[in-house]
């Protein structure tokens, strides 16, 4: 019987359970949030190895003496694994359970991070890394079609994604923080192994939680398109890496560039003609869900840009350690995660994304803005940590609430390829942004110090004074061209996101399949009426 909620009420509930989650909807009792923690914790380890290892990477280096060319592949070889198989990753997930690619992802990727934690030579941490990418692309789509499935339709699904989305915007910031008390109290060695930890932890919890979730329906895999889409992700994220490192002239950087876009176009061009398409382009179709994904790329491209360049300044130039580096990102991360939870629970289902994205955006651009006045001598207190409140509430607005929109209403059979290409998106970005951003960074300090060649040493080499001049110069032109980025996804989120709040949903996910995409499947705080 029913509790008047939807939800399953009496002795029956728990065998109403699986069945509840075969179609997708929303998962009665307390389970749900015990789910949502495995998932979330399985999620931070994943976002976590995306700047955990940046702080590491100097005493990776010292130890397994390898240069500072090959040091970028460190970095590179996740980047390029875990964005070319993410939609892969998504639809296996739909095909062969979310469970079962769950506790693959995390087994796989465990196992990887304790090769790399013991490598004895360059190459063996550099496969290990890939390995932990393209296991994260079976743990990451299947990570969020979880929750997508389990938190269906409910008010319970504003603090989910409220949850999550701060995970996705903060973890960076974490990872920073982590990585800066491994490295500096146990071994760099550690930022690879405490994933063996997460990776139990979560790893039980899912055992006894989570029970098997596929689409019984789809009974193929779109071999050419996985392959399309896997071979243009590598050649983008190639492409824009080789560039970050070389230039934008260089044949490998633009040969790889064009073969992606090329790629690209052939995807696109198949899945209109395959008879079970990695990405049904009814994912993409509806308009609030393709401006959520484009907000979640233009924000990894911004994001990755805070992280990276603060990291130097607060380290290279105000001389900081690498813990003290990490608690100064803390304020931020503290902002986000508020922020998050603040959009999707409160003010999603009554205003909807378009006033959350798009303001975001431009408060992100306005902290990006402020962190242009950085100095040599600056104060962290001053200078830094109000910008850095300022972004992460921005940052807040917009990741929460796009992930929240871009898997809403997705159909159970659709779920794990929707949460997909939201990872896709942040991946993807940020690989672009880093390279963009680096690019420009570089760029600027040669040309101050070109500028300012007067003021060198009599041997023709410049000072240290202005050697860290050109550095903060390049570090503040990379913070206006993110403040840029970011002014430019609030363009695009205010034109392409629908005006008003979402309607509130009237059937379960399985019952609007020939219904308008329209029904997003929002929590509702209240009745409210869409215009």
């Amino acid at each position: 019987m029913s509790d008047g909620t939807g939800r399953i009420a009496g002795p029956a509930a728990g065998v109403a359970d699986t069945a509840l989650e075969d179609r997708g909807e929303e998962v009665p009792g307390r389970r749900r949030w015990l789910i949502l923690a495995v998932v979330a914790l399985a999620q931070l380890m994943v976002v976590l190895d995306a700047t955990i290892v940046n702080i590491a990477l100097p005493s990776a280096q010292r130890a397994l003496h390898f240069s500072n060319t090959d040091r970028q592949w460190v970095i590179t070889a996740y980047a390029l694994a875990f964005g070319s198989l993410l939609l892969l990753g998504g639809r296996l997930a739909d095909l062969l359970g979310r469970k079962a690619m769950f506790l693959a992802g995390l087994a796989g990727f465990a196992v990887a991070s304790a090769v790399g934690g013991a490598a004895t030579n360059f190459a063996m941490l550099v496969t290990a890394r890939a390995c932990q990418g393209a296991f994260g692309a079976l743990l990451a789509p299947a990570a969020l079609s979880l929750l997508t499935t389990t938190f269906t339709g409910s008010r319970d699904r504003g603090k989910a994604f409220g949850v999550f989305g701060a995970i996705a915007g903060a973890g960076g910031g974490i990872g920073l923080l982590v990585g800066g008390l491994l490295t500096q109290y146990a071994s760099w060695r550690a930022c690879l192994e405490v994933n063996l930890v997460f990776a139990a932890i979560a790893g039980t919890g899912a055992v006894l939680l989570l029970r098997q979730q596929q689409d019984r329906q789809q009974h193929g895999l779109d071999l050419p398109g996985v392959l399309a889409e896997g071979g243009a992700m590598f050649c983008i994220v190639y492409g824009f890496s080789n560039a970050a490192t070389h230039s934008w002239q260089s044949p490998d950087t633009w040969g790889f560039l064009a073969a992606g876009s090329a790629g690209l176009a052939a995807f696109a061009w198949w899945q209109t003609r395959a008879a079970h398409p990695l990405l049904p382009l009814r994912i993409v179709l509806d308009r609030d869900r393709a401006a959520a994904y484009l907000s979640i790329f233009i924000a990894g491209a911004g994001l990755f840009g805070i992280f990276l360049f603060l990291t130097y300044y607060l380290q290279q130039t105000l001389g900081y350690s690498p813990v003290t580096t990490g608690l100064a990102f803390l304020p931020m991360v503290a902002c986000i995660v508020a922020f998050a939870n603040l959009s999707n629970i409160v003010l999603l289902p009554r205003i909807g994304p378009k006033l959350l994205v798009a303001p975001g955006m431009l408060l992100a651009a306005g902290g990006l803005a402020w962190l242009t006045r950085i100095g040599v001598h600056s104060s962290y207190l001053s200078d830094v940590l109000p910008s850095l409140l300022v972004a992460g509430a921005g940052i807040g607005f917009v990741v929460s609430t796009s992930i929240n929109t871009a898997t809403a209403a997705a159909e159970p059979s659709d779920a794990g390829v929707a949460s997909a290409l939201a990872n896709t998106g942040q991946q993807v970005g940020g690989s672009i942004g880093t390279s963009l951003l680096n690019s420009v960074a570089a760029s600027a300090t040669a040309a101050y110090l070109t500028a300012s060649s007067l003021h060198a040493t009599a041997g023709g080499r410049p000072t240290q004074a202005l050697t860290e001049l050109a550095q903060v110069h390049g570090y503040t032109t990379a913070f206006w061209w993110a403040a840029g980025i970011f002014v430019g996804g609030a363009v695009t989120a205010g034109l392409l996101f629908r005006s008003g709040p979402p309607p509130r949903p009237t059937a379960p996910a399985t019952a609007r399949k020939h219904t308008s995409p329209r029904h997003h499947g929002y929590p509702a705080a209240a009745a409210t009426s869409h215009q």
